[in-house]
Parts: C-alpha cells; sequence; structure tokens
C-alpha cells in the first residue's frame, strides 16, 4: 500500500520569526498589479507627462548657458564656452544689485506670507459660529481666484496719485504719495498684495490638518488646567507641526523664484533699485535683449541656489524635528 505524504504547511507567524526563510516575491507581481489596477495607475499619466513635458525636458536646454547661443542656428549653440557666461554675470555690478533685491523680497515674503496663513487657521478654529466662520472663510479665500493681472490692476488703482488710498490721506492733511514710482514704497506693496492675496487660501491646508488632532488630548489638557493659549501651544500647533515643516520647506525651496509676474506688472524703470529681481533680469536679458546664453546662465545660477536651500532645509527638518519631504 501506497501512502500519500503531504508536505505540512508552516503554521502562522512562521515567517515573521526571527532568522526564518522569507519566500522570493513572484516574478511579474509588477504587471499584475498594472493589469489589475490598470484605472487607478492611468490618472498618473497626465501629471507625469505634464513633468516630463514642462519640467525635465527642457532642462537639456541649460547646455546653452556653456555655449554660444544664436537665434535661428542650433538648438543647442553654435561653439563651447565653458564658464564665459557665468563669469560675466559674476562680474556685474546689475547682477548683484537684482540679487539682493530677490534676496529681501524673498526673505519678506517668507517671513510675512508664511505665519499669517497659520495664524489665520488657528484663529478660525476657534470660531464656534459656523455662519461667521463660512463668511470669513470665503471671504479670504477670494482673492485666491482673481487673477494676477487683475490683483496688479486693483493693487495700482487703489494706490495711484488719485486713488482713493490718497484721497483717504488727503482726509488727514497728508500729502499725496507717489506709491507706484517711489522704489522704497514697492516691497511694502508687493508684500501687502501678496498676503491679501494668498493668506485665505494658505489656511485650507492648515484647517484640514487641525481636524486631524484627537479631541482627547484636548480633554487631558483641559484635566490639567490649561487654557485656550496653553491648549494652542501644547495640542494645537505640535499637531499641524508636520504640515507646516512640509510646507516650510517648500518655500525655502522657491525663495529665489520671487513671483515674477506680479513683479513685472508692477515694476517700472523709476523702481528698478528695489523691484528689479532675478527674475525679471533674467525675462529683459533674454527675451527684450536676445542674450539667451547668459539668461540662460543666470537661471541655471537661480536653479542652483533653490536646490541647495531645500536640500539645506529638509536635512536641517530631519535632524531636529523628524520631519522632512524625503
Amino acid at each position: 500500500m501506497s501512502t500519500s505524504v503531504k508536505s505540512a504547511s508552516p503554521p502562522s507567524g512562521v515567517e515573521d520569526l526571527p532568522g526564518a526563510v522569507s519566500r522570493p516575491a513572484p516574478r511579474g507581481g509588477w504587471r499584475r498589479a498594472l493589469r489589475r489596477d490598470w484605472q487607478l495607475y492611468s490618472l498618473a499619466v497626465l501629471p507625469l507627462l505634464f513633468f516630463l513635458v514642462f519640467r525635465y525636458l527642457p532642462m537639456i536646454g541649460n547646455v546653452i548657458a556653456f555655449r554660444r547661443f544664436e537665434p535661428g542656428g542650433s538648438m543647442f549653440g553654435e561653439d563651447w564656452v565653458g564658464l564665459r557666461y557665468v563669469r560675466m554675470f559674476l562680474g556685474d555690478p546689475t547682477f548683484w544689485q537684482v540679487f539682493r533685491n530677490t534676496l529681501w523680497l524673498g526673505g519678506l515674503t517668507l517671513v510675512f506670507c508664511f505665519p499669517i496663513p497659520i495664524v489665520l487657521a488657528l484663529l478660525l478654529n476657534e470660531v464656534r459660529r459656523r455662519s461667521l466662520k463660512r463668511f470669513v472663510q470665503s471671504v479670504s479665500y477670494l482673492p485666491h481666484f482673481l487673477s494676477i493681472v487683475i490683483v496688479a490692476g486693483l493693487t495700482m488703482q487703489m494706490l495711484a496719485t488719485d486713488g482713493p488710498v490718497n484721497h483717504a490721506l488727503g482726509w488727514f492733511g497728508h500729502g499725496e504719495i507717489r506709491f507706484i514710482q517711489e522704489p522704497d514704497w514697492f516691497r511694502t506693496i508687493y508684500v501687502g498684495s501678496e498676503i491679501w492675496q494668498t493668506a485665505g487660501w494658505g489656511t485650507i491646508l492648515y484647517l484640514a490638518a487641525l481636524t486631524t488632532i484627537d479631541e482627547d488630548l484636548y480633554e487631558a489638557a483641559r484635566i490639567d488646567g490649561a487654557n485656550r493659549w496653553r491648549q494652542i501651544w501644547h495640542v494645537t500647533l505640535p499637531g499641524i507641526r508636520p504640515t507646516m515643516v512640509t510646507l516650510l520647506i517648500l518655500n525655502i525651496g522657491t525663495f529665489m523664484a520671487v513671483g515674477f509676474e506680479k513683479v513685472l506688472l508692477l515694476y517700472n524703470p523709476l523702481t528698478y533699485p528695489t523691484a528689479d529681481v532675478i527674475s525679471t533680469y533674467v525675462y529683459r536679458a533674454g527675451v527684450e535683449s536676445n542674450s539667451f546664453s547668459y539668461a540662460a546662465a543666470i537661471g541655471l545660477f537661480e536653479a542652483v541656489i533653490g536646490l541647495v536651500l531645500i536640500t539645506t532645509a529638509n536635512t536641517l527638518s530631519r535632524r531636529t524635528v523628524g520631519t522632512s519631504l524625503w
């Protein structure tokens, strides 16, 4: 009589024991996953194409920063010139003035525009009347949906010499102020319009993060005798810290890329000493003066600084607070 011997299957949990040999993943697993969830993966096709066409392929054009490019000639330049254009803008006093203006505008935007959405989200979170909360949210979100052209036009009309602001100053006996023509006012105007346009929209992420905080933590804080300010400091702010750190890293990464469109619409030759930034300088050098290689070298320099800033901020964040983008 022959008896068939069946191999006993290992009990559950053996694979998790120390020293247990894990079975290799079956080949072609990703193909089966792709066939099973192809509808889900298809959603990533358009975003990937967008980044490929508008973000990665244009990087090839950075080669003209090291080659002499002439309109109508080769797409990748005519002759290799090495670091000639880099030495040109490093030795140009105008570039360093533009560089300082970029640091000023980027720093002021980061200092004022980053914390205001956090403060607004905390204030809205404390509002108990739903009608008032919705009204404030709607009013604060509305400027985000306006075109930058409209925002710049409203700003220029409000601050014109015969505009409402100067009329209000006249009621108090103050003379007219040429806000748009005075270089000293440009940074205030730019940062103020940026706060007005982006503060409300920036609160959305923080309000969403606030909903994930466990209510038991607030109850425990109240039992310990914490008032509202201490609850915000010890419960609310730590609860939204990952979101705050992530957005801070992203803002630092775009520190040098000060809003090109708004600056271009608001500035004029009279305000160049404080308003001209790297992006507008690159636009004038490349598009208006046809110095494409020179402009590409400056743009590459700006991109390298942005890469260093976001990498440094991410590393410091990971080592200090344990939150990072990668």
